[in-house]
C-alpha cells in the first residue's frame, strides 16, 4: 500500500516503525526537519518537510495516487483539514484522523463525506481509557484485549510461584479446570518467544498469553498466580481527558479520587464528576498523598502528560504503601525499564493506539489487530469469508491450515459461541478467527490466507 503519514510524533513514528519492512510505500510528513532526519537514519521511508494540510505539500508526498492518508498530528483541526484536502482534490480512498477533543466525538455527523470526510476517527485518549478500565477489571493482568466485541479475551499475566500450574506441563490445565476451555497462545521467557505445546512446563516469571471466554478469565488466572482482590479504592493522578474518562467509568463502582494541578481544570472536573473527590494539587506532593491516606488505596494511576511526573508520583505512592501502580509512559523506551518493579504496569499510549490504525491497514478481512510486546508480536482477528473454492480457510480444519511459523489459532467465535481452537474444528464462513503471531515477518502470509478469490464477489 502507498501510505502517507502526517505527523512524526510518537503515534506517527510508531506506526511507520510497525509498517516498515512490510513492503509498504511510506511517506512521513512533519514540520520538524531535524526529527525527520533522525527518523530517516533508522527507518527506510521517504520524508517531506512541510505543513501537512497544505495541498502542495500533500501533492509532493504523492497524495494523488496514495491508498491511504493517516493524519496523526497533535492538532485535531490540521488532521481534519488534511483529510478534507485529500478527499476534495485527490479522492484518496481511505482517510484516518486522530481526533483528541471529546467536543468533536459528541457529534458523529461531522465526519461524513458531505461534511468532514474522515473515514476512521482515532481517539488515543478514549482507547487508553478503555484499555486501563479492562486492566482494572482484571487485577493481576498486564494486558487485556477484547475480540469479537468482548466475547473472547486475550490476557497476559506473569506466572508466579504459588500458581498451581507453575512448574507443571500445560496439559495439566485441562485436569485442573475440566469445565473451562482456554488456550495458551504464547509464552515469553526471558524476552524470547516459546510456541507452547501440551508438554511445555510453565516457569515462574514466564509471560503467559492465554485466550478464554470473558467469564473464564479469573479461573485461568488463578492457575498462574494467586488471585488478587478486586480494586475498591482508586486514586488518579492527572485530570486530562484520560483521567476524566477513567474517573467517569469507575466512580459508580468504587471510591475514586483524582488529583489535578490546574485550579480551573480541577473546577471543571468537579462540575462533571458527581461521585469522584477532586483534589487540586501536585501529584508528587508527599504530604498531600499522606493526608489523603494513599496507603489505604488499592491502585494509583498516573496519567498526566509528563512521563517523569507519572513515574515519580507512582514511586512515591508505592513507597507510601499503595497496593498497585499503573503509569502512562509516552517514551516507549521507558516502558520495559520500569515495568514490574516498583511500578507494576507501564502503559504505552502509542502501542494501545497502533492496533486501531493497523486494523484498517491490514488486508484479508482483518477486523481487529493488537500490537504486543512493543510491536514484536501481534494478535489478529480475521473473518472467514467465501466457500471451499474461493477461500483457503473455509471448510478446512484448523489442523489443515498452512499457518506460517510462529503463528497459532487461539479461538473461533461463531455467532455467540466461543470455540477454543482444536485441530479438528472446521472453519465456517463468517467465523471470527483469533490468531497470535510471535513473528510479524509473516504478516502477509496470514493476510493472504484470509483473502477471498475475486470470483466469490
Amino acid at each position: 500500500m502507498k501510505i502517507i503519514i502526517l505527523g512524526a510524533g510518537q503515534v506517527g513514528t510508531t506506526l511507520a516503525l510497525n509498517l516498515e519492512g512490510e513492503d509498504n510505500d511510506i511517506t512521513l510528513i512533519d514540520t520538524d526537519s531535524k526529527r525527520l532526519r533522525d527518523i530517516q537514519d533508522h527507518l527506510d521511508l521517504r520524508t517531506i518537510v512541510g505543513h501537512g494540510a497544505y495541498p502542495d505539500v500533500l501533492y509532493n508526498a504523492g497524495i494523488e495516487d496514495a491508498d491511504m492518508l493517516v493524519a496523526v498530528t497533535n492538532s485535531d483541526e490540521v488532521n481534519m483539514i488534511a483529510c478534507q484536502i485529500a478527499h476534495s482534490l485527490y479522492q484518496t480512498p481511505t482517510k484516518i484522523a486522530r481526533i483528541r477533543s471529546p467536543n468533536y466525538h459528541n457529534k458523529d455527523i461531522i465526519f461524513k463525506d458531505n461534511h468532514i470526510p474522515v473515514d476512521v476517527v482515532i481517539s488515543p485518549e478514549k482507547l487508553v481509557t478503555q484499555y486501563i478500565t479492562r486492566l482494572i477489571e482484571n487485577p493481576g493482568a498486564f494486558q487485556v484485549l477484547d475480540f469479537a466485541e468482548g466475547k473472547v479475551r486475550l490476557v497476559a499475566v506473569r506466572a508466579y510461584y504459588g500458581g498451581p500450574l507453575v512448574g507443571n506441563a500445560l496439559s495439566e490445565l485441562k485436569h485442573h479446570l475440566p469445565n473451562v476451555d482456554s488456550r495458551v497462545a504464547a509464552i515469553f521467557r526471558r524476552g524470547a518467544p516459546i510456541v507452547p505445546t501440551g508438554h511445555t512446563i510453565i516457569e515462574a516469571d514466564d509471560e503467559v498469553f492465554f485466550l478464554a471466554a470473558k467469564k473464564h478469565i479469573r479461573s485461568v488466572m488463578s492457575e498462574l498466580q494467586r488471585l488478587e482482590k478486586n480494586y475498591t479504592r482508586v486514586m488518579i493522578a492527572g485530570g486530562g481527558n484520560i483521567g476524566q474518562g477513567l474517573a467517569k467509568a469507575l466512580e459508580s463502582k468504587m471510591q475514586v479520587k483524582i488529583i489535578e494541578r490546574n485550579p480551573e481544570r480541577a473546577q471543571e472536573l468537579a462540575d462533571v464528576l458527581h461521585d469522584t473527590l477532586v483534589l487540586q494539587g501536585d501529584v508528587s506532593d508527599e504530604d498531600m498523598l499522606k493526608d489523603e491516606n494513599i496507603g489505604d488505596f488499592d491502585l494509583f494511576i498516573a496519567v498526566t502528560n509528563d512521563d517523569e511526573a507519572n513515574i515519580m508520583s507512582a514511586l512515591l505512592a508505592k513507597k507510601l504503601g499503595v497496593r498497585k501502580t499503573m503509569v502512562l509512559i509516552n517514551r516507549t523506551a521507558y516502558v520495559d525499564l520500569i515495568q514490574g518493579h516498583q511500578i507494576d504496569i507501564a502503559i504505552s499510549p502509542q502501542q494501545v493506539t497502533i492496533g486501531s490504525l493497523l486494523k484498517h491497514i491490514r488486508r484479508g478481512l482483518v477486523s481487529n489487530v493488537y500490537s504486543l510486546r512493543r510491536g514484536a508480536a501481534e494478535a489478529i482477528e480475521a473473518v472467514a469469508k467465501g466457500n471451499e473454492q474461493s477461500s483457503l480457510v473455509v471448510g478446512r480444519t484448523i489442523g489443515e491450515l498452512p499457518l506460517p511459523p510462529g503463528t497459532s489459532i487461539g479461538a473461533i467465535v461463531r455467532d455467540d459461541q466461543v470455540l477454543i481452537a482444536h485441530e479438528n474444528i472446521i472453519i465456517r464462513e463468517n467465523d471470527h478467527v483469533v490468531l497470535f503471531m510471535v513473528d510479524k515477518a509473516y504478516i502477509h502470509d496470514v493476510e493472504r490466507l484470509f483473502q477471498v478469490n475475486v470470483t466469490y464477489f
